[in-house]
């Protein structure tokens, strides 16, 4: 009785299959900076939480959530389109797909402008015009304002936090139709964290940011006193306006003690930065700021009135 042969498996090729679907998966995930997506997630989902009245519609917030996603991975693939150049510049950034040859920028730019449109649309359709509005202007002035203000101004900075700071109010949005106090006390407490975080990133990577021409507020900063000390600054504004959501009555007044002693650490890490002015208190308090941001989205949730 004869039986069947059995075709031989080639290993190799099929290993180098694999490991070519984990590259191309590892470049999109990069491309569309998955990290600050899943951080636009995270805010996006708060401020629809908070601005939630009665019980909490968890497919409208899904909808929220994944409309906001698409918009955010879109925004940041055309980002890295634009800054394609000056990114093959930088040692930090010059590994990213399209510098390094991965991708072609034809590609980049047409998924980054696909994921855009999807997300306004289906925040559109599936929430709300407003919320939509939203998701567009953070587009707009991510990609037409801040990306390139960065080599002509440092207030590129302040412009950069603006889209940074509206994915809650986008989440707000779709939960009410509207606009509350409330909704920009989120907005305030997004954008003002995001200062000390990027000028710790700045000054971490002067030199690279000098290398690509972008006009930093470390910029000629080699002790790094102007960015500790605008570091300080805002973290104190923090501390002021971290405390509104309480006095606004959207969570209880037990939030304020937990953003007393939140704040309170990060002003502590950000003045030792600014005593010290060494590398390695500049990336303690880039660590402090990651750790900030969702201790106190968690302590905004638990204690939603």
């Amino acid at each position: 009785m004869k039986t069947a042969a059995i075709p031989p498996v080639n290993v190799e090729s099929t290993v180098i299959e694999s490991e070519t679907h984990r590259r191309v998966g590892s470049d999109f995930a990069e491309l569309v900076k998955a990290r600050l997506t899943l951080l636009v997630l995270l805010t996006t989902a708060v401020g629809f939480y908070l601005g939630a009245v009665g019980s909490i519609k968890y497919v409208a917030l899904f909808h929220a959530v994944c409309g906001t996603a698409l918009a955010a991975a879109g925004a940041a693939a055309l980002n890295q389109w634009w800054e394609r150049r000056l990114d093959a510049l930088m040692q930090r950034t010059r590994t990213r797909p399209i510098p390094a040859g991965r991708m072609l920028p034809r590609d980049a730019f047409i998924v980054g402008s696909l994921l855009a449109i999807a997300g306004v649309t289906y925040l559109t359709i599936a929430c709300n015009g407003l919320s939509a509005v939203l998701a567009a202007l953070t587009i707009a002035i991510y990609i037409f304002g801040y990306t390139p203000l960065k080599r002509i101004s440092t207030a590129n900075t302040l412009v950069g936090a603006i889209p940074g700071a509206l994915p809650p109010m986008i989440g707000w949005a779709a939960a009410r139709g509207r606009l509350d106090p409330g909704a920009w006390s989120l907005f305030a407490i997004l954008f003002f964290w995001q200062l000390p975080h990027f000028f710790a990133i700045a000054w971490m990577y002067r030199d690279d940011y000098a290398r690509a021409g972008f006009q930093m507020v470390s910029r000629g900063d080699e002790t790094g006193t102007r960015s500790a000390s605008q570091s300080v600054f805002f973290c104190i504004v923090l501390l002021l306006v971290g405390g509104i959501p309480a006095f606004l009555g959207v969570v209880s007044s037990i939030y304020l003690l937990v953003e007393l002693i939140l704040n309170g650490l990060f002003i502590f890490v950000a003045m030792r930065f600014l005593r010290t002015q060494v590398a390695a208190d500049a990336r303690k308090l880039f660590l402090a700021s990651i750790v900030y941001l969702p201790l106190l989205l968690i302590a905004l949730v638990l204690t939603k009135s």
